[in-house]
């Protein structure tokens, strides 16, 4: 028997207007919000595919360049599941990020540390069969962003997942063990609950860990029901 869906619990979440977190005072919903009926293109449309949408599971080198990425080498990877533990098969992962320097390659980022010719900050995978997904990249450097006094962003790498159309998206970001500007920070502690917020931090993982390499990280995303992962909406950071 199919189980019903089960939403996750209000404080496994973060709220719509988060005082700490400046952005969401002006962006946050000021009306109750409306059920919109998905139409089946929303929902069934487009067919994400490696086919339509190439992977690009190696963000430390360019598509046909020579150079690679500056920074510590990192392999990421993990499952995506349902709230049953099934896995979520061929979902499309697409993940973005700063540089080991702490900036994003974007027009709109002018913090003053340097960019890398190399390095474009972002990729995209699928899972396989058993919900797995993997990736290499490098590790992220911390960044100031003036939502307070002496703000700093932890470590950090962002991740959309998508479904079976445009309609199933959610975000959200992933950690890294043991960094000391977790406690400071406003987005990371959106989320009430101090479980879910431990959901969003990667796990040191030594089976993923290629020697000489690079290390690796472990992160599984729970989509729904009593254990999901801590989504939000998009935002600058």
């Amino acid at each position: 028997m199919i189980s019903g869906y089960r939403r996750p619990a209000p404080e496994h979440q973060p709220p719509y207007d988060a005082p700490a977190y400046g952005s969401t005072r002006l962006r946050h919903p000021q009306q109750p919000l409306l059920r919109m009926p998905h139409t089946l293109t929303e929902t069934s449309s487009p067919r994400f595919s490696p086919e339509r949408y190439p992977e690009t599971a190696d963000l430390t080198m360019l598509t046909g360049g020579k150079g690679h990425a500056m920074g510590e080498r990192i392999i990421v990877g993990g499952r995506i599941l349902d709230e049953d533990g099934r896995p979520i098969r061929n979902a499309m992962v697409e993940v973005w990020q700063a540089n080991a320097a702490g900036r994003y390659n974007h027009e709109g980022d002018q913090h003053d540390a340097p960019l890398d010719p190399n390095f474009e900050g972002r990729g995209r995978v699928f899972t396989d069969e058993n919900g797995w997904y993997r990736y290499v990249t490098i590790k992220p450097g911390a960044y100031p962003w003036r939502n307070h006094h002496n703000a700093w962003r932890p470590n950090h790498i962002h991740y959309s997942l998508f479904g079976a159309g445009f309609a199933q998206r959610l975000i959200t970001q992933m950690y890294f063990p043991g960094d000391p500007l977790l406690p400071l920070d406003p987005i990371f502690n959106t989320v009430p609950d101090e479980a879910a917020r431990n959901r969003l931090i990667s796990k040191f993982d030594l089976d993923l860990t290629q020697p000489e390499w690079a290390l690796g990280y472990r992160f599984d995303v729970v989509l729904r029901g009593r254990d999901a992962t801590p989504m939000e909406d998009d935002h600058h950071d």
